[in-house]
């Protein structure tokens, strides 16, 4: 993959009309896919080496980043979303490398603020069900 900028990765929400809306852009941001495993090793696994089940793990995505809101409606929508505690419809767009789709519950939301400057937020969010990949 050649070199991208970093600051094109957007975050877009599901509207009532399943719409994607894009809420803000983020300045610094991570995306980690994770996957569990499941040990079945025993006693008699070839050399004792470590088996795994194929298929079996957890798997998860959790995406923290930090931006500015793209407009007063966004910042609102996104806020409601965190205090009713509900899991929606994400889009996280990684240009040049493609789109992940799912269902994603925000775990925090926090605003700070320079006396000189404007206001940012920083978000957490936690998968809630499967993700599907598309790429670009």
């Amino acid at each position: 993959m050649a070199p991208q900028r970093g600051k094109d990765i957007l975050l877009k929400l599901a509207n009532e009309t399943a719409q994607f809306v894009t809420v803000a852009g983020l300045r610094t941001r991570r995306l980690a896919l994770n996957a569990e495993t499941v040990d079945i090793t025993h006693s008699e696994s070839v050399g004792r080496w470590r088996e795994l089940l194929d298929g079996a793990g957890v798997r998860r995505a959790s995406l923290t980043g930090s931006g500015i809101f793209k407009d007063d409606a966004s910042d609102a929508l996104v806020r409601l979303v965190f205090f009713d505690g509900a899991i929606r419809e994400w889009q996280v767009v990684l240009p040049h490398f493609g789109t992940i789709t799912g269902l994603f519950q925000i775990t925090s939301l926090d605003y700070r603020g320079e006396h000189s400057g404007e206001v940012t937020f920083e978000i957490a969010m936690e998968s809630a069900g499967a993700l599907t990949f598309a790429a670009l």
